[in-house]
């Protein structure tokens, strides 16, 4: 991400499954969240993705959580090899519930003590 962009919603480190496919794709792949915000998340891998494809992505925060699902677009790419290889995704198009759901998740994370 260029120094000069800015992140303007709280986000929090975590560990999250994510199922995700490329509109290419018809099957689903899997990789690890390393972090979310309402706007978006950060998969780690060594997949090579383009900066501005698009992406459809499902994941549930708890056990027992509603299935947050969407589209997202990588925003930008970490290359493979790197200590952090993966993308940002910025989210495109996710229901307001489940950006709530989020949201709330992250205050509470945010909220509890260290």
């Amino acid at each position: 991400m260029p120094s000069s962009e800015r992140r303007d919603t709280p986000r929090i480190p975590l560990r999250l499954l994510v199922q995700y496919r490329v509109e290419t794709l018809d099957e689903f792949d899997q990789t690890y969240a390393t972090n979310l915000s309402v706007g978006g998340m950060f998969i780690e891998g060594e997949e090579r993705y383009q900066q501005g494809e698009m992406l459809y992505f499902q994941f549930r925060l708890t056990d027992g959580t509603p299935l947050i699902e969407g589209m997202g677009r990588v925003a930008h790419v970490n290359p493979p090899g790197s200590a952090s290889a993966g993308c940002g995704i910025e989210f495109v198009n996710v229901d307001t519930p489940s950006l709530q759901f989020i949201d709330a998740a992250i205050e509470r994370r945010n909220a509890a003590p260290a």
